[in-house]
């Protein structure tokens, strides 16, 4: 068959000459990347990941760690380890986007349900759209003090709308405007990160500090410290198939490392590298100035075109983290919530406008509440879906059913009751603990999905990618095929890479 344009709209249209109902599973945004329509090459999913580091919940995090009595070396290799360990988590979860295609919302109906995936898909929507708000206030604060320091003019309401405004544009422009935000930031990052380091060596030197021997006062616990580091990347860590879904991948390699080679550079070298630097750079600015805020300690320790230059710096370190880990997720989610009816770009004004409703500079005063709170069902979500995807499925998924209202993943009624009750009854356990939320969360829900699949739900709702003759059928990018859509038949199918178009980009994200 051949392949439909990209930009050709899937919205449950009827075909020619007929007219059937609308199909609520589908819209553009949400259908399977081909091979050929994924733009990002390994750099510049590297850049993407530099701009995503500078979260002010690291600067934060490592400023408490040494506040808490850990010495500076200390903090510098926990943030590492636990950011390694995450990077596993994340791996695994982002081969959905390498070997499919698909949307980490429209991959959730296999283990939900092609409604139950709105429970935890929405939730991971409001998460993302709060941290949107979160970014984009930090970023208004930083163009306020700049315009302040200049005009003496002071309303950071007025910027916190016009950089809301610019970040919606750019974020609706598609995932190559993303990526092209991404390598123009992540230089001004690095540049910005190394000024604050320099300056503030300079200014421990002249006041007698050593900063690798500083020790608070507090009683904070290694543990505790690896814990919330990993929490802050959770929600990536469960919805990375958004953006790996768009990162190159070469066609018709069976092995993990090859196929992910590009998502594994990033993840397990970038990532790592930049959350120890921006962490040890809050824990300097403390020990330093007792402040970790990067905008305060910028507009303390700069003036003229210097302080200028450095806040236009951070804001695009916010608007860059904001693009890929918070817009682009919250977007996606809503859309597939609300599809056919929501296109991609008004999901991204929702999210906007969700970001702004939770008013986020009252949330940022209990950001680690916010992020404990949290922390137990993302990591629920992360459990269920690897053990649904490589346990249960070993990555083979029955694409085209993801998008039947009537195919093998509606269950009882579009809910898939096992998945429910392990995230579940999973979340509510760790909340019990809240300090431990990730570690309980993931492997609650991991044993209680896959009990309650094999004991209950599969002889009741067989799953044919378990247990096919033909298991390859249920593969793409392993076997050198993509899954296509084509509205007039409204059929899928699964060419190779080689009668795919070689030269379209999609229309939309």
């Amino acid at each position: 068959m051949e392949a439909p344009a990209p930009g050709s709209r899937a919205r449950g249209a009827p075909a020619r000459g007929g007219h059937r109902p609308v199909n609520h599973l589908l819209e553009e945004s949400i259908l399977p990347t081909w091979l050929t329509q994924r733009p990002i090459s390994v750099w510049g999913f590297a850049w993407i990941w530099v701009g995503l580091a500078v979260v002010i919940v690291t600067f934060q995090y490592g400023a408490n760690g040494v506040e808490g009595g850990v010495p500076l070396a200390q903090v510098m290799a926990v943030v590492f380890t636990a950011t390694l360990a995450l990077a596993v988590v994340m791996t695994l979860t982002a081969d959905i986007g390498t070997e499919h295609g698909l949307s980490f919302a429209v991959y959730l109906r296999a283990p939900f349900g092609t409604v139950g995936t709105h429970f935890p898909s929405v939730s991971r929507g409001l998460v993302a759209a709060c941290w949107f708000g979160i970014q984009t206030y930090l970023g208004a604060l930083a163009v306020n003090g700049l315009v302040e320091y200049w005009t003496g003019f002071s309303s950071w309401p007025v910027w916190y709308a016009v950089f809301l405004a610019v970040q919606v544009v750019n974020v609706a422009l598609g995932i190559k405007a993303v990526e092209r935000l991404a390598s123009l930031a992540a230089p001004c990052i690095l540049a910005i990160s190394l000024w604050m380091y320099l300056t503030l060596d300079g200014v421990a030197e002249l006041e007698g500090r050593n900063i690798w021997t500083f020790a608070g006062d507090g009683d904070t616990t290694l543990l505790a410290l690896f814990l919330v580091n990993m929490v802050v990347w959770a929600p990536l860590a469960v919805d990375i198939p958004n953006i790996t879904r768009f990162v190159a991948a070469p066609s018709g390699h069976r092995g993990f490392l090859r196929r992910n080679r590009n998502v594994i550079v990033a993840q397990f070298a970038v990532l790592p590298a930049m959350q120890t630097w921006i962490a040890f750079i809050g824990a300097v600015s403390f020990i330093v100035t007792g402040n970790w805020n990067p905008i305060d300690v910028i507009r303390e320790q700069s003036t003229g075109a210097v302080l200028g230059v450095l806040l236009v710096m951070v804001l695009l370190a916010q608007w860059s983290t904001n693009t890929a880990a918070n817009v682009v997720p919250a977007a996606l989610n809503f859309v597939n919530a609300a599809a056919p009816r929501l296109s991609y770009r008004m999901g991204v004004v929702l999210a906007g406008a969700v970001g702004t409703a939770v008013m986020p500079w009252l949330l940022l005063d209990n950001l680690f509440t916010f992020l404990s709170y949290y922390g137990g069902f993302i990591a629920a979500i992360a459990g269920i879906m690897i053990a649904d995807y490589y346990v249960l499925r070993r990555r083979r998924v029955n694409v085209p059913d993801l998008y039947r209202p009537d195919g093998q993943y509606r269950y009882a009624r579009g809910f898939n009751p096992a998945a429910l009750i392990a995230w579940s009854s999973a979340s509510a356990i760790a909340l019990w603990q809240p300090d431990y939320a990730y570690v309980i969360g993931f492997p609650v829900a991991f044993a209680a999905y896959l009990v309650l699949m094999k004991a209950w739900i599969l002889p009741r709702h067989p799953q044919a990618e378990i247990g096919a003759e033909r298991p390859d059928d249920y593969l793409a990018t392993s076997v050198g095929a993509s899954w296509v859509y084509d509205p007039a038949t409204d059929a899928f199918s699964r060419p190779s890479v080689a009668d795919l178009p070689q030269d379209r980009a999609r229309s939309d994200i």
